[in-house]
Parts: structure tokens; C-alpha cells; sequence
């Protein structure tokens, strides 16, 4: 099998083989709605196969694996949010790597983006260790939450426009549900700032009337039910990024620091 079956003993697996699965779009809307938890949600998330593009591919690629992996269990399925279950920060990405969260389960874990962030949030003390490999390796966050727009890794790191319609659903109840105590988000990367601002819209959030552009550092201040929510861009950490020194420790460091402080 290319994918670990709900309930079977991955840790932190947050679905049973009783989850509903979603198998269209119609199926997303339905079942994000109707999830009165982040618990259920993610589980129900972590089910998904609603594209079928998007199952055959991290399916494959579970299946067929890196020869780095070549001896690993790949999760092959839909990467949930993960942290805190009342966060204070949200930090929204775009979509897993197929060999990092594709692989481990987690968003942002196994790859080198991961390693970048997970040491930027434990240097500003949000993480409990400066490195993430793998799902159940003692990694937790504090005050903080993760998710990710797309939570299946696309082919060539392209979801497409109807993949991401489709999964939108999933994204904008995360963000409802974890609303109550979100007082900061931040967009890891361009793509994550033009994702995350239909998905607060509908999640209820009050937003500027003019969306200032993405950039390192751009801040903005939205609502929710009268609480103030400052939302933060944030260049990726990829190894694009990484290698050509436009992202260094420094400015990951300087935009998570800014991000607790507001959060307090």
C-alpha cells in the first residue's frame, strides 16, 4: 500500500478508519463545515480524496520514494494543520513537500525548509526543538499553529487553480475554529499571502479594505469579533531562497520575534 491507513498506529495520526472520507468537492464543503473541532477537522483532512491528481501523485511518489527514504514509510496521504489546538500564531504555508510532509506526515517536516523554520521558531521560543524529522520525534509548538493551503503535495509544487478551490474549505474552518485566540498570521511566501486572505474573509476575520503587496516584514491589521489580528509576510525559507541569501536566520528570526511579541 502507497499511503498509511487511518488508525493503524502512525503517530499522531489524527483519523480512525471511520473518518468520513471526502471524495469531491461537494464533499470538502460538507465535511469542513460540519466539523465542530480542530480534531475532527484534521482528521477528516488527513483522509481527503477529493483531486484525484493530487491522491494519484503523492500516492506515486509514497510508493516509489527517495532513494535518501528508500527504507521509510511514507504517510502518502492529505497533510493536516498541526500545533497548538488555541493558538495565538497561525502560520500558513503553501503545500507539502512531496518527500518532506508527504513523506513525515507533518507540514514543514524532513526537508530543508523545515530545518530553517523549526530552528527560527525555537531560537524565538515557539518551537521545543530546533529540528523536525519526523512525526512523533518530540517536536512541539508553543502558542503556535500550522497549516497549509493545499494539504497534498502537487507535482512539481503546482496545485492547480480547481485543487485549490477544492481544498479551500479545508483552510478557511481551520482558521474559523482556531480564530477565538489568533492574534497573529503569518504567510510563508508569496502564494501563502494570496491564499490566506479569501480563507479569513471567510472565516469571519475583518480585513483592510486594500491588500497591501507581500513582502518580507509587510504588516497588516485585520479583526476578529473586535480583537485585533496583525497579519505578517514572511519570505520562504527554501533552499532558493536559503541558497541566495534573499531569507537569512536573521530575518526568519526578526519576523518570529515580532509575531510572540504581538501575540502576548
Amino acid at each position: 500500500m502507497s499511503f498509511v491507513p487511518p488508525g493503524t498506529g502512525w503517530p499522531g495520526d489524527p483519523a480512525t478508519e471511520d473518518t468520513p472520507v471526502a471524495l469531491d468537492p461537494a464533499d470538502v464543503r460538507r465535511l469542513a463545515a460540519d466539523s465542530g473541532t480542530l480534531a475532527e477537522l484534521t482528521a477528516r483532512q488527513s483522509v481527503c480524496r477529493a483531486c484525484p491528481r493530487l491522491v494519484e501523485w503523492r500516492e506515486r511518489v509514497a510508493g516509489e520514494k527517495r532513494r535518501a527514504f528508500a527504507d521509510e514509510t511514507y504517510w502518502g496521504r492529505p497533510v493536516p494543520g498541526w500545533g497548538d489546538e488555541h493558538p495565538r500564531i497561525m502560520l500558513v504555508g503553501l503545500a507539502p513537500a512531496a518527500h518532506g510532509g508527504n513523506r513525515t506526515g507533518r507540514i514543514f517536516t524532513g526537508d530543508r525548509s523545515g530545518d530553517w523554520l523549526f530552528a527560527s521558531l525555537y531560537r524565538s521560543g515557539l518551537a521545543a526543538q530546533e529540528t523536525s524529522t519526523h512525526a512523533g520525534d518530540g517536536q512541539k509548538l508553543f502558542g503556535t499553529r500550522v497549516l497549509a493551503s493545499v494539504r497534498c503535495a502537487p507535482p512539481a509544487n503546482k496545485p492547480s487553480p480547481s485543487e485549490k478551490s477544492t481544498c479551500f474549505p479545508w483552510m478557511a474552518r481551520e482558521l474559523a475554529l482556531a480564530a477565538p485566540t489568533v492574534r497573529v498570521v503569518v504567510a510563508l511566501g508569496g502564494y501563502a499571502w494570496q491564499a490566506m486572505w479569501p480563507a479569513l474573509k471567510d472565516a469571519g476575520y475583518e480585513l483592510p479594505r486594500s491588500r497591501p503587496p507581500f513582502g518580507h516584514g509587510v504588516e497588516a491589521e485585520a479583526k476578529h469579533a473586535g480583537a485585533p489580528v496583525t497579519l505578517i509576510g514572511c519570505y520562504h525559507p527554501s533552499q532558493q531562497n536559503t541558497f541566495t541569501g534573499r531569507v537569512t536566520a536573521q530575518m526568519l528570526d526578526d519576523v518570529f520575534t515580532r509575531a510572540r511579541s504581538l501575540a502576548v
